[in-house]
């Protein structure tokens, strides 16, 4: 029988936490999950249809072809990356995956390979995750624009109150979420704000986040909310709220479905936007 979805899910952020671990064999792996190395290999087997080595081993190898296309590494540096010993060994099993030496690969190489799951490396830091039953949440889309634009509203009016007034500390021990810390002031808030829906952008789209983008945070808000809408209707277009990924960059790696995405980013963001429009009040009394 096959494990639950929230199992089958720790079982995958396991799997995807040890990409970039030396020796994470099967043995090591199992000693982690709880579970002896033939119980591990027959869950997964039996709902992913491939093993833990083998899943592990494909999605490093789709890293790597990733890392040769667009992400500058030269074969060396891909094959350290992907754990193998020698260059030689690498350059084989790459061969073996893709068709081709990894000598040759272009930007325009697909880095996907076959797989019996849909279990996938999503750049540059994640895994891609078939869909699991989440509905889309209701009118996503349209809450999403509102929830941006009061953002909007808000940030416009931090902007013409000055550095000291945003720096005053009126919510001492605020804290939206236990890993980003207190929030006391506006602007932390704001910084939150937009910060957010910059790395979910990031996320989505499988591209590294680098920092704040260029420009004021209302620039930055308008540029990163466009791209995340967009993608956000592609997803709905093609019904895949289910859908997500594993962000190997959270540690632990973390799950998320994009359903989870939008559910996340319009509560979190009604608390701050409340406490924020709380804060400006007194602030421009």
């Amino acid at each position: 029988m096959p494990p639950p979805p929230d199992r089958l899910r720790a079982l995958l952020d396991l799997v995807v936490g040890s990409l970039d671990e030396s020796g994470a064999d099967g043995r090591a792996l199992a000693e982690r999950a709880s579970f002896s190395r033939d119980h591990l290999d027959r869950l997964l087997a039996g709902a992913t249809g491939e093993s833990p080595v083998a899943l592990r081993r494909r999605l490093l190898l789709e890293r790597a072809a990733w890392q040769l296309a667009r992400g500058g590494a030269t074969p060396t540096e891909a094959a350290s990356a992907a754990g193998y010993g020698s260059l030689a060994a690498f350059s084989r099993a790459f061969a073996r995956a893709h068709g081709v030496p990894p000598s040759v690969v272009g930007s325009d190489h697909t880095i996907l390979l076959p797989a019996p799951n849909g279990v996938h490396f999503h750049p540059p830091g994640a895994v891609s995750l078939p869909g699991d039953g989440s509905p889309a949440p209701p009118d996503a889309l349209s809450r999403l624009r509102a929830h941006l634009a009061d953002a909007r509203a808000l940030l416009l009016r931090a902007a013409a109150l000055t550095p000291a007034q945003l720096a005053r500390p009126l919510r001492p021990g605020f804290v939206v979420i236990a890993y980003e810390g207190e929030e006391p002031d506006a602007a932390t808030m704001c910084e939150h704000l937009v910060r957010t829906p910059e790395v979910w952008t990031a996320a989505i789209a499988g591209e590294p986040y680098d920092g704040p983008g260029s420009g004021t945070r209302v620039e930055r808000l308008d540029r990163s909310g466009t791209k995340f809408l967009s993608l956000l209707a592609a997803i709905d277009a093609r019904g895949a709220w289910a859908e997500g990924f594993v962000d190997a960059l959270c540690d632990p790696p973390e799950s998320f479905t994009y359903a989870h995405v939008v559910a996340d980013e319009l509560e979190l963001g009604r608390v701050r936007r409340t406490v924020l429009a709380g804060v400006l009040d007194e602030l421009e009394a």
